[in-house]
């Protein structure tokens, strides 16, 4: 994450945070605004060893007003905060939705939801255990694209329609 001054920063710590409420720390517990309060949060979605979420307690009121998350493209997305509109997002089916937690895919499990463009449509959805993402490639809201990752290294190895 860029620190402002225009160097990279760079932390390595045990979670030390429950991020999610399913009993397991997720998450590391940072200063991110500088405020000597250790009240904003890193946290490794996807189990590859780096941050890819970070949420940010700005008022230092113990709740985050804003996120932001690395899709992997080292640039860190916009992903809402109390005062915006719950996000938005289609299921396979193709009813829209803004409950969360998201179930693209209709299998009962949560996907996590990414709006890259921060327009309130999520236009990524990453399918945890199952090595799949959907991309909705020109933002209307419509998923157009499948990326697999069958060796689950984190990394696409296969496209094609969804």
């Amino acid at each position: 994450m860029d620190a402002g001054d225009g160097s990279a920063s760079l932390w390595t710590a045990a979670p030390d945070i429950d991020l999610d409420g399913d009993g397991v720390l997720d998450g590391v517990r940072i200063d991110l605004d500088g405020d000597g309060v250790f009240d904003d949060a890193l946290s490794d979605a996807d189990d590859d060893g780096l941050a890819d979420h970070a949420a940010l307690d700005l008022d230092d009121d113990g709740e985050p007003e804003t996120g932001r998350t690395d899709d992997g493209s080292g640039g860190w997305a916009l992903t809402g905060g109390a005062a915006a509109a719950p996000l938005r997002w289609f299921a396979l089916d193709g009813a829209e939705h803004a409950r969360l937690p998201a179930d693209v895919d209709g299998d009962g499990q949560p996907d996590e939801l990414l709006d890259t463009n921060s327009d309130g449509l999520a236009d990524r959805v990453l399918l945890p255990g199952a090595q799949q993402a959907y991309v909705d490639t020109d933002s209307d809201g419509r998923w157009d694209l499948v990326l697999t990752d069958a060796d689950a290294d984190g990394h696409a190895d296969g496209s094609g329609p969804v």
